[in-house]
Order: C-alpha cells, then sequence, then structure tokens
C-alpha cells in the first residue's frame, strides 16, 4: 500500500490488522529519529545509517528508499516467514519501495492510497503537528509526485472517509483470493477428483 504522506495509510493500516486477525504487517526498518510515543520494535526499528546500509548491503532487504532524508526498508525474513503461515502481509511502502517488490514478488498486490483532494491532504500533513513548516512543504511537493505514480498500482482506493476506504480494501484483499490463477491448485483437485467438469 503506497501513497503519499499525511493520506492516512498508517491509519488504514492498522484498522485493516485491527478488525481483520489474518492481515499482518511487518516493522519497517529506518534510519529517522522516533517521532512523540514511538517506540523501537513497535512502530518501526529505528537503527543509524551504518546499521542500516549493513542490511543492506547483506540483501537483508526486500525493499528500501530513502523517503525525506531518512532511509526505509522491508526485512525480506520477515515478510516471507509471514506469507509461508498464509497471512495477508500488508506492506506500507512508498512508491519507490513498491517498485522493488513488484519486481521481487509476483502475485503482490498493489493498492494506492489517494486524498479526497490535494487541500485536503496539505491540511492533514500539517494536521499532524510532528514536521517543520519546511518538512511540510517537502513532504507536499513529494506528494504530488507521488500522485503521478499510481497507473503502476492495481488499485486506486481514495480515502475521504476511513470506514469506506477500510470497506474497499477488504474487498481488494476478497476479491484478489477468488481469482482462479490464485487457486489453480484448488480447482485442480477439483477436476481431477471430477468435481468440476
Amino acid at each position: 500500500m503506497s501513497g503519499p504522506s499525511g493520506v492516512g495509510k498508517g491509519t488504514l493500516c492498522q484498522i485493516l490488522m485491527q478488525q481483520n486477525p489474518q492481515i499482518v504487517s511487518t516493522i519497517s526498518v529506518t534510519t529517522r529519529s522516533p517521532r512523540l510515543g514511538e517506540t523501537d520494535g513497535v512502530e518501526y526499528y529505528f537503527v543509524d545509517e551504518k546499521r542500516f546500509d549493513e542490511l543492506r548491503r547483506r540483501g537483508a532487504f526486500l525493499e528500501w528508499a530513502m523517503v525525506h532524508d531518512n532511509f526505509y526498508g522491508t526485512l525480506a525474513a520477515e515478510v516471507e516467514e509471514l506469507r509461508q503461515k498464509e497471512y495477508d502481509v500488508i506492506l506500507e511502502i512508498d512508491v519507490q519501495g513498491a517498485e522493488q517488490v513488484r519486481g521481487a514478488i509476483a502475485d503482490g498486490v498493489f493498492i494506492f492510497i489517494l486524498p479526497p483532494s490535494m487541500e485536503e491532504l496539505l491540511e492533514r500533513i500539517q494536521g499532524r503537528g510532528t514536521d517543520s513548516a519546511e518538512v511540510i512543504q517537502r513532504r507536499f511537493a513529494a506528494a504530488r509526485k507521488e500522485l503521478m505514480e499510481v497507473l503502476k498500482y492495481d488499485y486506486a482506493v481514495e480515502n475521504d472517509t476511513i470506514p469506506q476506504a477500510v470497506k474497499e480494501i477488504e474487498g481488494i484483499i476478497l476479491a484478489e483470493k477468488c481469482r482462479v490463477q490464485r487457486n489453480k491448485k484448488i480447482l485442480a483437485d477439483f477436476i481431477e477428483k471430477g468435481d468440476v467438469s
């Protein structure tokens, strides 16, 4: 799941996981400083650039990117472990990271979260109260560029109201599980047993 800063990706992911025990996420690694109330190992693994570079050189990341002057990465081993347990793994990543995942995981589903308007997005970024005016302007400028990437995604969901956006994402997950391509083994078993002609 991608979308510009302030669009509500984090909130949507939290609600999806609270309402659906089958949906899980990994904890990203970042070089940015913790915000007020954030705890290492809960919201993120907070590391310095040297440690991040070690992990990157070892190939530990499924995806990684520099976003707003900080590095972020998703640990490949964590994603694979959860996939082996048949969880629906949701990654909250930027467009650069999504491009890397697209090349690494053939059956990934890519959802772009859109704001109702650019004015609303700016209000949301400012409303956080965690960033300086300079950071807010940088994030807003980056948002305009990120929105140009939406056509590379499988789905686009407008986050006008959180309940509606959550409902649409749940619908996407359900629809993807019903795809014939994802169920070839089950269908092959039916055909072999003569249950489907």
